[in-house]
């Protein structure tokens, strides 16, 4: 079986650039990758049956630690465009979310990492294995890739 069969495709939603988002230039503003970024997360939690008022209810909250942008192509109002958005687990109590922001036409405008947790809110302190808290909450893990 080849590799691309065994992972999984990330989430996708879709997203029109609004005037309103772009610079002097035209261009979308920097910042708004980041808000674009964060839509893709949260698309992706509704999608997999995880409601931020579910997350409160059981005391946990994410939160990001690190994001790193790398910006590859403009763009610019009226483009139409994916944010992509899967989350790689490892052991500890991190995980990484990688993402991408592309033109319909396939053009890669940007790509996005992130390392985050998932914040035990009353005790101020990550919890130890964030996998299994979504796993539990999800009623699609799949799309956490579990």
């Amino acid at each position: 079986m080849a590799e691309s069969e065994l992972q999984p495709q990330p989430f996708t939603v879709p997203v029109t650039v609004r005037g309103y988002e772009t610079d002097t230039q035209g261009h979308l503003n920097q910042a708004v990758y980041l808000q674009y970024a964060e839509h893709g997360r949260w698309s992706l939690l509704h999608a997999a049956g995880i409601r931020q008022s579910d997350l409160v209810d059981k005391g946990v909250g994410p939160v990001a630690l690190e994001t790193t942008i790398r910006y590859l192509r403009e763009l610019r109002a009226g483009d139409e465009v994916t944010v992509s958005c899967a989350f790689e687990w490892g052991e500890g109590k991190t995980f990484r979310i990688v993402q991408t922001i592309r033109k319909t036409d396939g053009t890669v405008s940007a790509e996005i990492s992130a390392v985050g947790g998932l914040m035990d809110l009353k005790a101020r302190k990550l919890v130890t294995d964030p996998r299994e808290h979504f796993k539990a909450l999800a009623t699609e893990p799949g799309l956490f890739g579990l």
